[in-house]
């Protein structure tokens, strides 16, 4: 877990979002730049622009997701086990974040607090990430052996 705290820290300290976050861990996994994606990232921090609704972690997580599930083009078809992928991260935040910080909006997980950022955030990132390798591995997104060295 380590390799992802050191990449998100890195990432964190050049202004990206938990969000952007996500999928910038998810393209660089598949060797891939997309300047676009990660910039449209953005309308997800913050709880929704900063509105201080759904998690950016969370709603970045089913972006994530559906980055190797979903249908890009014309001639692709949504992976049937996307959305059962999605519920189960969804439900899985609710569970492991949502019960401890009193809901899924940024505003409870920060408390109104802006040092929460610093202090939650971060962990919360790599352990939605790792959720999500963990079902993109398990739904043969991805190979056991591409997890077994994950962002080192």
């Amino acid at each position: 877990m380590s390799g992802e705290m050191a990449r998100i820290a890195q990432l964190r300290m050049q202004g990206f979002h938990c969000s952007q976050i996500l999928i910038l861990l998810g393209l660089e996994k598949q060797g891939k730049e997309n300047p676009d994606l990660v910039r449209s990232m953005t309308g997800l921090a913050g709880g929704l622009g900063f509105s201080g609704k759904n998690c950016g972690a969370l709603t970045g997580a089913a972006c994530l997701l559906a980055l190797y599930a979903g249908r890009g083009v014309v001639e692709e078809q949504e992976d049937y086990k996307l959305n059962s992928m999605i519920q189960d991260v969804v439900q899985w935040f609710e569970v492991s974040f949502g019960e401890q910080y009193g809901g899924i909006d940024c505003c409870h997980i920060l408390n109104d607090d802006p040092w929460n950022r610093m202090i939650r955030c971060p962990n919360l990132v790599v352990e939605t990430y790792l959720k999500v390798e963990e079902l993109l591995k398990d739904n043969g997104f991805i190979p056991n052996s591409e997890t077994d060295n994950t962002l080192s």
